[in-house]
């Protein structure tokens, strides 16, 4: 039964791998509020791209926001390469949901801008970073080019380019193709793995909230999915195929009618 087969694969034990960012027993709440998630642990390990996934209201952009320390866990701690992290850090970066270039500044400005206050970058070596970042990600020539002489694909690509530029080990990522037409999401879709792991960035692993299901099992390694009201991880998936994935391959419905299953576990419960 092919269910089973993906459930086995799910609970394969894990091999030793070098564990990345973490984050253990994660609650938060707004002022005193009901805590929208708790109880959250998750793992990333390296060279690995993980996704979160979840009804409207389970705190998926709040969490990416916890682990980045842009808010404080009400309760819960988050770790890199095991040692705590308390506050903001360059070697974790986020790209919202939002298409967040500046309009005044051109491309290259607006990748260097992620390196300000670096105080052991010269002004030299920023424009070389920078310039480099736009070139993986197939802007630089275009680095002297305004936002608004741009497509929205083109834009994401430089808001990809200058949290690269930062040198992160971790990217957050929340929701980074929803204000995308399909045929730029789709095309982006393709190469953000490569793009993310490239050997040229410092990044080790990946963390990608969304809605699209469709999105989360072509990229994922492994996915968590919330539920719950207060949210807490009801499942934990490991896509077990090659890449490049097709949407064509009947495993790649399995594992979608899995996550749909497991979205749907407060309806059912109701």
């Amino acid at each position: 039964m092919v269910v089973s087969f993906v459930e086995a694969l799910s609970n394969d034990s894990k091999t030793k791998q070098e564990v990345v960012l973490e984050c253990k027993d994660l609650a938060f709440a707004f002022n005193g509020s009901p805590p929208i998630f708790q109880d959250v642990n998750i793992t990333t390990y390296k060279d690995e791209l993980i996704a979160v996934v979840g009804p409207t209201g389970t705190g998926k952009s709040t969490l990416l926001r916890v682990l980045s320390c842009l808010l404080t866990a009400s309760k819960g701690h988050v770790y890199l390469y095991g040692k705590e992290v308390t506050h903001p850090s360059s070697r974790i970066s986020l790209i919202h949901q939002s298409i967040a270039t500046f309009p005044w500044m051109t491309a290259l400005e607006n990748v260097r801008i992620g390196l300000r206050g670096r105080k052991d970058i010269k002004d030299e070596q920023a424009e070389e970073i920078s310039l480099r970042m736009l070139g993986m990600v197939g802007l630089k020539g275009a680095a002297y080019a305004y936002p608004k002489e741009m497509s929205g694909g083109m834009r994401q690509r430089i808001a990809i380019a200058r949290a690269l530029a930062a040198s992160p080990d971790v990217l957050l990522m929340d929701e980074p193709f929803v204000h995308l037409d399909e045929l730029t999401a789709n095309a982006l879709r393709h190469e953000i793995y490569s793009l993310v792991f490239n050997p040229d960035t410092s990044l080790k692993s990946a963390v990608l909230v969304s809605h699209n299901l469709q999105e989360v099992v072509e990229l994922a390694d492994r996915v968590y999915v919330l539920n719950g009201k207060p949210a807490t991880i009801v499942d934990e998936i490991k896509i077990d195929m090659p890449r490049p994935r097709s949407q064509r391959q009947q495993i790649f419905y399995e594992y979608l009618d899995r996550v749909y299953d497991d979205l749907n576990l407060k309806q059912r419960r109701s």
